[in-house]
């Protein structure tokens, strides 16, 4: 790697350190240690500041010669995510960011899920941290507020979502706040540390509390009724998420002729488990065999994290290069209040914190059907998720810091977990025809995105011959229909699954159109190299790239011998 002050490498190194200081948050998220007792100025200002951390960083890698193929790759992984970022700021879109997923708000309480919480200097560092949510919260109302002005305000289910959601946090709802029950778990420590905890606890739910009440009362009188961002808004994001300039309306076709393609193939596998039953029906005597039902969340936990141990030591060695730290996967059932469903976190920079597979389950709910998820470990471990980014963060010797820790792109990562959900069956590793069905379940589940997201926010037509409102232009309403009638997802999940799409324009559909750039490049490899071709070097070497957008992986793709 570069040692120059201005090589390549080195000013992408010194980006992670800069934007690590600037954003707290993103930095305890990174496994950046040194900033865990401060949070993220989310005001107009801290955007502000940390857009010229960007523009800087640009410029000088646009200035920068690189040394080699490995610098020459690194520039145009950071010249094409960090120009988006800048876009994003000059649009005015980052002051505006509210959704039911991934924003400010949700940031701002799960990053205290991967704090360390081992001894008293830990403990001492979550209360300075939570001490600072109020005016965390105060900063993030200022840029919502300033968004507003400008006419960027989220829709109205999004604001009334994450109201909700902040409830929940301030222990509004059935359940204690999530800062009293963190709090809760200080044991040993003395009775000074105990009262700053409970003080900053009390202090960090009242500030959520607060918020709710700002987002119901000042911001949804702002906030448009409609959902759909339309085509500009919705072409900006789609570019963030994909890393790719794509055509919406082949891609809006091609989504549909997935889904019919998939469709056809669980009916297959439908016949199989209940001769002449409906994909609906399948479903249900799944639902009602024993062997699929785990009973208690701490079992599920238990059945998650068995299964993602297997897959991992399955692996290893036959069909993937694994390290010893990469080994290392914890799974854990997600604290309360955000979207049902499963999400990964990647290891700190040091691997001292592992790799994290968390699973936000419905409240209430104790039985659970295991048949549906078997994938969706695949997914969010190994070979998908876990698999695919602390590979990457492994990989010091050759990648520099911008692209081990930030370069993820959905695209780039959803569609690698999606690729990976079909090549555990290609592997052996669903032979159970329940499990099959559940895999294609989550493919026809990723399908239906395509088409519901960019139909939705694009407000287009449903095109004849696909037996769903015929010439009906899409609607909140017609997704949610389209989602519960036409695919077997499991209907509390289908609900939230709407209100993220209307909030994160252009993410859905990155898991099948990333899926396909992955086949596509696997494909075109085989072609290439003829009986040469090993399938277990080409993953190794895709996976050592790191992240980029798709666009990028494309030509790097194509790049190997």
């Amino acid at each position: 790697m570069a040692s120059t002050e201005h090589g390549v490498h080195q000013i992408c190194d010194r980006f992670v350190d800069e934007i690590a200081a600037a954003d707290p948050v993103e930095a305890t998220m990174l496994g950046v240690t040194g900033y865990d007792d401060q949070l993220t100025d989310y005001s107009p200002a801290g955007h502000a500041a940390r857009a010229a951390i960007a523009a800087r960083a640009l410029a000088d890698i646009e200035a920068a010669e690189p040394a080699d193929d490995a610098e020459r790759a690194a520039k145009a992984v950071f010249t094409e995510r960090i120009g988006l970022t800048l876009e994003i700021h000059e649009a005015g879109l980052d002051l505006a960011v509210l959704n039911v997923i991934d924003g400010p708000a949700q940031n701002l309480r799960m990053v205290f899920d991967l704090m360390p919480t081992d001894t008293e200097s830990d403990w001492a560092t979550i209360a300075a941290r939570m001490a600072k949510v109020p005016e965390a919260l105060d900063q993030l109302r200022a840029s919502l507020l300033a968004a507003a002005g400008a006419g960027r305000v989220a829709a109205l289910r999004q604001v009334g979502k994450v109201a909700e959601q902040a409830e929940t946090w301030a222990g509004l709802k059935e359940d204690a706040g999530f800062f009293s029950t963190l709090a809760s778990g200080a044991k040993n420590v003395d009775e000074k540390l105990r009262a700053e905890l409970d003080q900053a606890a009390n202090a960090a739910q009242e500030a959520y509390a607060e918020f709710a009440g700002f987002l119901r009362a000042e911001l949804a009188p702002q906030a448009p009724v409609k959902d759909a961002v339309g085509a500009e808004v919705y072409k900006l994001w789609s570019r963030v998420f994909t890393g790719a300039t794509l055509d919406l309306d082949e891609a809006y076709a091609w989504g549909w002729a997935e889904f019919s393609r998939i469709e056809a193939e669980m009916r297959e596998v439908a016949d199989r488990i209940k001769p002449g039953a409906t994909l609906a029906e399948a479903a249900a005597a799944l639902d009602a065999d024993p062997k699929y039902v785990v009973r208690g969340r701490s079992e599920f936990q238990a059945w998650m994290q068995n299964l993602s141990d297997n897959a991992l030591k399955s692996l290893r060695g036959k069909h993937f290069d694994i390290s010893d730290r990469v080994m290392e996967l914890e799974c854990k059932i997600a604290p309360p209040g955000g979207t049902v469903g499963a999400y990964y976190t990647g290891p700190s920079e040091d691997f001292s914190r592992p790799g994290r597979m968390w699973w936000s389950l419905p409240q209430g709910k104790e039985e659970f059907t295991t048949w549906r998820e078997v994938s969706t470990v695949y997914h969010e471990g190994a070979p998908g998720h876990h698999l695919q980014i602390a590979t990457a963060v492994d990989q010091s010797e050759s990648l520099n810091k911008y692209q081990r820790l930030l370069a993820f792109t959905s695209g780039h990562a959803e569609g690698w977990a999606l690729y990976s959900e079909r090549l555990m069956e290609d592997l052996g590793f669903l032979a159970d025809d329940g499990e099959l069905l559940g895999m294609l379940s989550e493919q026809l589940f990723r399908a239906a995105r395509v088409i519901v997201d960019i139909g939705m926010h694009l407000e287009l037509e449903i095109p004849a011959g696909t037996g769903f409102h015929e010439g009906e232009r899409w609607t909140p309403d017609l997704g949610l229909e389209f989602m519960l009638t036409r695919t077997i997802t499991d209907p509390a999940h289908v609900h939230d699954e709407i209100d993220r799409y209307l909030g994160w324009p252009g993410q859905a559909p990155s898991y099948k159109l990333g899926e396909r750039l992955w086949l596509a490049a696997r494909d075109d490899a085989r072609a290439r190299q003829g009986d040469a071709f090993d399938i277990k070097r080409f993953h190794t070497r895709a996976l050592a790239l790191g992240g980029m957008g798709l666009d990028t992986l494309r030509e790097m793709l194509a790049a190997l011998d």
